[in-house]
């Protein structure tokens, strides 16, 4: 392992699998100017963990026990508004890929990638730098209408759901695909927590899911904001 110096990139990492989590920080310290400085299988612990070491990147997957990737990221930037969060994951799908973006990641990476491609990812990420990786990224893109066509999307295209939908909560919508708390919708709304989170209990049941990354999904897929 190198030695440990002033301007190394910090990392956390959050993987239920205890192997792949202990191969993934073996393998990333060999590399200079990377150093892990803690790891977890939850997102609590790893929160925890975060919150203690402010690293400068964190590694996170999607699918862990109990809070979810996409809830742990969105939390991160209230308890260590500096540390950019890499998604590490083997879902390929576009709507996930954007749901992660959607909540504050600022890279989305395949397992099955290249350890020295994954070192330069974290560096860059490090420095503020947005990464998808490319077998996933044309996915992603396909999910949003495109550009001539968007002026003559006909009314049929927008989901019910929609309809359903009061302007505040299309507004609360649009914050909810930015990945927002819903302590950060209040403020944005002049309104209370307690206001806010109501409004979201109503979005969800609304558009018939189980979370706010669902509903930020179907949002995004359905042309519903």
């Amino acid at each position: 392992m190198n030695a440990v110096k002033t301007d190394d990139v910090r990392v956390v990492i959050i993987e239920d699998y205890k192997l792949t989590r202990i191969g993934l920080k073996s393998t990333l310290n060999e590399f200079e100017r990377i150093n892990v400085v803690g790891d977890a299988e939850d997102a609590q612990t790893g929160l925890e963990i975060i919150s203690r070491e402010k690293p400068n990147v964190v590694l996170m997957d999607l699918g862990l026990p109990g809070m979810n990737g996409l809830e742990a990221t969105q939390q991160i930037k209230d308890i260590s508004p500096e540390t950019n969060v890499i998604i590490l994951t083997s879902h390929e799908r576009g709507e996930e890929v954007v749901a992660a973006l959607g909540s504050g990641a600022c890279a989305y990476c395949l397992k099955d990638i290249e350890p020295n491609v994954l070192s330069q990812v974290i560096i860059n990420v490090a420095k503020g730098a947005c990464w998808i990786d490319p077998a996933v990224a044309k996915a992603a893109l396909n999910l949003f209408p495109k550009p001539e066509n968007i002026s003559n999307l006909p009314k049929t295209d927008v989901s019910d759901a929609r309809a359903q939908l009061t302007d505040r909560e299309l507004e609360v919508l649009k914050h909810l695909v930015q990945g927002k708390s819903n302590t950060e919708i209040a403020k944005e709304l002049i309104v209370s927590v307690h206001t806010a989170k109501a409004h979201v209990c109503s979005i969800l049941q609304k558009l018939c899911v189980d979370d706010r990354v669902q509903a930020a999904v179907k949002a995004i897929k359905e042309h519903i904001i």
